[in-house]
């Protein structure tokens, strides 16, 4: 089980990544305006910041991240490993990539069902 401080930690950085996660998916990638002006080929950097998310979630790569980090979470708990599983989790839920990133997430559920560890 991860300390108080490490908990924490990981709350705010959950926080973090679901606000960002929601402003991408609502203040720019559907944005009507915003979408029509980098159709119409502006070449700001919220374009690119838009036509970057778009190509990393064609790609599944919040899912797979999550998946990956996740898998490493079950294998060999670490702090690290929970966190990158749990912000990429959060990202692929809000931006398209549900599949791997809820197989994620239960993998990071199950990573606590572990017994005690025996201390002498």
């Amino acid at each position: 089980m991860p300390s108080r401080r490490t908990v924490i930690v990981l709350a705010a950085l959950g926080v973090v990544s679901l606000a960002t996660a929601l402003f991408l998916r609502y203040g720019i990638i559907q944005n009507t305006p915003i979408g029509l002006a980098c159709e119409a080929g502006e070449e700001s950097l919220t374009c690119k910041v838009r036509l970057a998310v778009i190509l990393m979630f064609i790609q599944d790569c919040f899912g797979w991240t999550a998946l990956i980090a996740a898998g490493v979470q079950l294998w060999r708990p670490n702090s690290v490993a929970l966190g990158v599983g749990l912000v990429f989790a959060l990202l692929g839920l809000v931006l398209y990539n549900t599949r791997a990133s809820a197989l994620a997430v239960t993998l990071l559920v199950l990573s606590f069902a572990r017994p005690a560890a025996v201390r002498a």
